[in-house]
C-alpha cells in the first residue's frame, strides 16, 4: 500500500463522511471495479435526490433531474491525454448520455503540460476533471462547471485522516458547562444577579447548555482533536495546536501497539527512541496502515 492508495483511501472517507454530498448523494463504493477493459481503483455511484424529511423528498422527487452521477477515481504513476481519453470514451459508452460523471485523477509524477490543456480545455458538460500530483502537489480542474464544482468538494492532498473523539468531546463540553455555571453563581452569590431564580432556571440551563455545545466544539478542536498526515518521507501528528513531524528514516521497525485505554497505535521503534502513531483516534484500519508503514519502513 503506497502514498497512491492512501489517496484513495481519502477519496473514499471524504464520500463516506458525506463531504461530496453537495455533488451527489453517494449510495454505492466498488474497490478496483471493472469497467470495460479498465481497472478503477474507486467508484462510488449515487443520484441527486434527497433522502431527508418529507418535504425534502417531495420537492426531490418534483424538481431534481433523475439521471445518475458516477465518480471515478483512477491512480497511475503519469496519465497522458491518450489514457484520459480512453478512460472518458469508456465511461461515456458505460454510463448513460445524461449521467454526470466526476473524474479524479492521482498521479506519482507532475502533470504534463498537453495533458493539463486537455484537462482545463475540456467541452464536455457532463463530465467534470481533477488531477492531482504526488510529486509537484498541483491540482488541474476542467474549467467547466462540474469541474469547478468537483474543485470545491473533493480534497485531494497528502492523506489527512481524523475521527470525532466521542468522549474528548464530552470533556470539553462538561469542563466549559462547569466553569459557565460557576460563573454564574458566582454573579448571583457576590454581585446577587438573579440568574438562577427558579423563574428563568430553565432558560438559564438551556442557554449554558447551547452555550457548552458550541464553546466545548472549539475548545475540543484547539486541544484535544487528533490528526494524522501521511506521505512517503514521513508523517505529521497534530493533537489541537501541537504538532510533531518525524520521517520514515528515522524509524526501523513498527509493532501494533494496545493503549491502556485500549486505543490501537501503530508503536515505531527507533535507534533512540520510540513514537506512537494514533490508528483508532484518526479512524485508520490497523491492518492496513501497519501493511503501509511496515513498506514505508524498508
Amino acid at each position: 500500500m503506497d502514498e497512491l492508495n492512501l489517496m484513495v483511501d481519502l477519496v473514499e472517507e471524504q464520500i463516506v463522511r458525506g463531504n461530496l454530498r453537495w455533488l451527489a448523494n453517494f449510495s454505492e463504493i466498488h474497490r478496483n471495479y471493472q469497467l470495460g477493459d479498465l481497472k478503477i481503483q474507486l467508484y462510488a455511484f449515487g443520484g441527486l435526490e434527497e433522502k431527508g424529511f418529507l418535504l425534502s423528498r417531495l420537492f426531490s422527487a418534483l424538481v431534481t433531474p433523475k439521471y445518475k452521477v458516477h465518480l471515478v477515481t483512477c491512480t497511475s504513476s503519469e496519465f497522458n491525454d491518450q489514457s484520459l481519453r480512453k478512460l472518458v470514451t469508456t465511461c461515456k459508452g458505460k454510463f448513460s448520455k445524461e449521467d454526470w460523471i466526476f473524474l479524479a485523477l492521482i498521479q506519482d509524477k507532475p502533470i504534463e503540460r498537453s495533458l493539463k490543456k486537455t484537462i482545463e480545455s475540456l467541452g464536455d458538460r457532463t463530465v467534470g476533471i481533477e488531477a492531482y500530483s504526488l510529486a509537484s502537489k498541483e491540482r488541474v480542474v476542467s474549467e467547466n462547471v462540474l469541474g469547478k464544482g468537483f474543485e470545491k468538494q473533493l480534497k485531494l492532498s497528502s492523506p489527512v485522516f481524523e475521527a470525532f473523539d466521542l468522549p474528548d468531546y464530552v470533556k470539553s463540553f462538561t469542563l466549559v458547562f462547569a466553569i459557565s455555571t460557576l460563573f454564574l453563581f458566582t454573579l448571583q452569590l457576590f454581585f446577587a444577579i438573579p440568574v438562577f431564580n427558579l423563574s428563568i432556571v430553565p432558560v438559564t440551563l438551556m442557554l449554558l447548555f447551547l452555550f457548552s455545545i458550541i464553546v466545548g466544539h472549539a475548545l475540543y478542536k484547539s486541544r484535544f482533536k487528533t490528526t494524522l498526515q501521511l506521505t512517503t518521507e514521513g508523517f505529521d501528528v497534530r493533537k489541537g495546536k501541537s504538532s510533531v513531524t518525524k520521517k520514515w528514516a528515522d524509524f526501523r521497525d513498527a509493532a501494533i501497539y494496545i493503549t491502556p485505554r485500549r486505543e490501537t497505535c501503530i508503536r515505531l521503534y527507533g535507534r533512540d527512541e520510540t513514537f506512537d502513531l494514533p490508528l483508532s483516534r484518526v479512524g485508520l484500519s490497523r491492518k492496513e496502515a501497519y501493511s503501509m508503514i511496515k513498506q514505508m519502513l524498508r
